[in-house]
């Protein structure tokens, strides 16, 4: 499988994720696909999704660890369908940040556009190979296809990003 890398900037001890995928599929299927609880099921892990109370819950099935450490919840910043969903991530392994997904029509399908801001740097670098992974299992979901398992996935990326100390 072969997928877009994402880039990491930093600025003083904070960072932030960036990935673009390409993705040949109608703005609308990837929409869903982002933001529908059971579609995000299939390539990320349970969601609980409350537009009215504007909030976000997941628990991602992976990676291995306890799922106190892999819970995530936040309120929802932005909801402009079918474009642009932005959300808190609150995770106690991690600082506070806010995750945006912003879809545009390409062409050829959709452009999603990603972000992860307010990371540390060191939890940034931790953090891009298992998004990277999640993404090529959106694209997986996206296709029709089975989902690659996530930390299969991880491993084969993580050597495209440097693990700076």
């Amino acid at each position: 499988m072969s997928s877009e890398p994402g880039t990491i900037e930093t600025d003083g001890e904070t960072a932030v994720i960036r990935f673009e995928r390409h993705l040949p599929y109608p703005i609308k299927d990837v929409w869903a696909a982002i933001t529908d609880p059971a579609r995000r099921r299939a390539w990320f892990g349970e969601t609980v999704l409350d537009i009215e109370a504007g909030t976000i819950e997941m628990l991602p099935e992976d990676p291995p660890a306890a799922p106190d450490a892999k819970r995530m919840t936040g309120r929802i910043l932005v909801w402009d369908p079918p474009r642009v969903f932005e959300h808190e991530w609150r995770q106690r392994i991690v600082e506070d940040g806010v995750v945006r997904y912003e879809l545009s029509e390409t062409a050829t399908g959709t452009l999603l556009a990603f972000t992860h801001r307010g990371l540390s740097v060191r939890n940034a670098r931790g953090f891009i190979p298992g998004t990277h992974a999640f993404f090529d299992r959106l694209d997986a979901h996206l296709a029709g296809a089975e989902p690659p398992a996530w930390s299969e996935r991880y491993t084969a990326v993580a050597p495209a990003y440097p693990s700076w100390s």
